[in-house]
């Protein structure tokens, strides 16, 4: 059966950084059963550590047989620190240990955390420094108050037996918060690995009871006075510049994550839906109406009138076959030909009219009929029911739904080729009501009244509703921490602090002890 080498862990004294670390060794049992040697685990380190995969792995060589010089037997140990490193495999070359990764939860020590943790133990050494100091001069003192060397020595030994036990004491409370002195279990020590999860709890009620509150938050905006430097701020060209940029950012960036065939599918949708539920034909009525009086259907009046010109000037032929091939079969073919050319003649001297004189007859009946559509689309029952029939069967057919959807595919490159180009006329427009708002802001009241309230309305809805979910974050991000890791961190940022009352209790309790027998003297005790 492996014997038991090494030393096991030694206590702390006060200067120490807490209970020694050393590897005691415990004999290694086989699956079988039977004793197989010695390994070199931790179990003291297991134990302080909560999780033994939060500590380096280090691997354990033991003697298989137990006596020295055999032959070891590599033993995986997960919780071993501070061993020797493993010999090289045989036959192989040396390879370096693969350092573990951290743990979940676990810190990481910066550069600016190990000097503070530098500073921390050079104040340790101070104040255990003058805790031995005092310890001597009362050695001294009470040697010299024994051999009669005068009054003073009694003055002196009560300064530094005072300074003593306030030194001790306010060690003890100051290793207290972090560790168990000297290693003892003493109850309500190590408050901070042992009570890191009601702290963070107690922290979290904190933060929601005293900072998380409708009434704290908004006294805390309305001083800060948000609208006039949000004004102030936006007038600047610059940072408008930058928000427009970060708006067209969010903006590309929304639009790149869309996906055309959802967005089109919801688009037509839309307009489909919006188009068959709302009534056209008055708002055509209305339009129609507004632009026959302003003389503005001319234009296509005139339009027509020109192709049907330049369509019977190279078309004669046609009409001319149309009118022969409408005749009667029992009239001769050259009656045919000049009934014809009678008819192209008189249709081609009516639209050349019509085209060439705006106060022909045939455009003002044509200005008649409009106007009389344009009143019946607004207020015939029949015209409008015909022109809503015919607005479902144009929804309805495929073309017209394609045309729908492919518009938000052109809608949708435009406004991305505006929002990456600085100069587009999207961007020149957003930059220029940024700055607009922004001097808006800065000097009317009213409006800066007005947004600081919506501002205070949306920061109070938050936080009254999301309260819990905010302060569980702090309460679970504390609880996912490593006990040991948050209690040296902590104390790497406050230990230095600490260690001043530690120095602080030793010169207070010298000077009440020198009061309390300077009395007792006085007053002849």
């Amino acid at each position: 059966m492996g014997g038991w080498a090494g030393p096991g862990s030694s206590g702390a004294g006060p200067g120490s950084d807490g209970p020694g670390r050393g590897c005691g060794l415990r004999p290694y049992r086989s699956r079988r059963g039977r004793d197989r040697g010695t390994t070199t685990p931790l179990a003291g380190a297991k134990r302080r550590a909560g999780n033994s995969s939060r500590l380096p792995v280090v691997g354990c060589y033991a003697d298989k047989t137990g006596a020295p010089g055999g032959r070891q037997e590599h033993v995986d140990d997960r919780t071993t620190v501070g061993g020797a490193a493993p010999p090289p495999p045989r036959g192989g070359a040396a390879t370096a240990p693969t350092p573990a990764p951290p743990a979940r939860g676990a810190f990481v020590f910066s550069a600016a955390d190990e000097e503070r943790r530098r500073g921390v133990r050079r104040m340790k050494a101070t104040a255990t420094g003058l805790l031995i100091l005092v310890s001597l001069v009362y050695v001294l003192a009470t040697w010299a108050r024994d051999a009669d060397a005068g009054a003073w020595a009694g003055y002196v030994a009560a300064a530094a037996e005072a300074g003593m036990v306030g030194a001790l004491a306010d060690w003890f409370a100051v290793t207290a918060l972090f560790r168990r002195p000297l290693g003892l279990p003493i109850p309500h020590t190590a408050i901070i690995p042992t009570k890191k999860d009601q702290l963070g709890v107690s922290l979290g009620e904190f933060v929601g009871e005293n900072f998380l509150s409708s009434d704290v938050v908004r006294a805390r905006l309305h001083s800060l006075g948000i609208g006039g430097r949000l004004g102030t701020w936006l007038a600047e060209p610059a940072h408008a510049d930058r928000v427009t940029a970060e708006l067209a950012t969010a903006l590309r960036g929304a639009l790149t994550v869309l996906r055309d065939s959802d967005v089109q599918a919801v688009v037509g949708e839309a307009i489909t839906r919006r188009a068959e539920t709302a009534e056209i034909a008055p708002g055509i009525g209305k339009t129609l109406e507004r632009v026959v009086a302003d003389g503005g259907h001319h234009r296509a009046v005139d339009l027509v009138c020109a192709k049907a010109h330049d369509w019977l000037v190279t078309h004669g032929e046609s009409v001319m076959d149309a009118v022969q091939g409408g005749a009667p079969g029992w009239t001769p073919r050259f009656v045919d030909r000049k009934i014809g050319d009678r008819v192209y003649k008189e249709l081609l001297r009516f639209v050349t009219e019509m085209r060439d004189m705006p106060q022909h007859p045939a455009r003002g009946a044509v200005d008649r009929f409009l106007t009389d559509f344009a009143a019946d689309l607004q207020t015939d029952t029949d015209t409008r029911a015909r022109v809503e029939r015919l607005k479902s069967e144009l929804l309805a057919r495929g073309e017209i739904q394609d045309v729908i959807a492919s518009a938000w595919t052109a809608i949708r490159s435009l406004i991305i080729s505006a929002a990456e180009d600085e100069q587009s006329e999207l961007r020149l427009r957003v930059r220029s009501s940024l700055m607009s708002l922004g001097a808006r802001l800065a000097t009317d009241g009213r409006l800066q009244g007005k947004v600081e309230g919506w501002i205070e309305g949306a920061v109070v809805y938050v936080v009254t509703n999301y309260r819990t979910e905010i302060t569980s974050l702090i309460t679970d991000t504390v609880a996912g921490w490593d006990a040991e890791h948050t209690s040296r961190k902590i104390e790497a940022h406050i230990g230095r602090d600490l260690q001043f009352i530690r120095i602080n209790g030793t010169v207070v309790g010298a000077l009440a002890g020198l009061l309390i027998y300077t009395v007792s003297r006085a007053f002849g005790a």
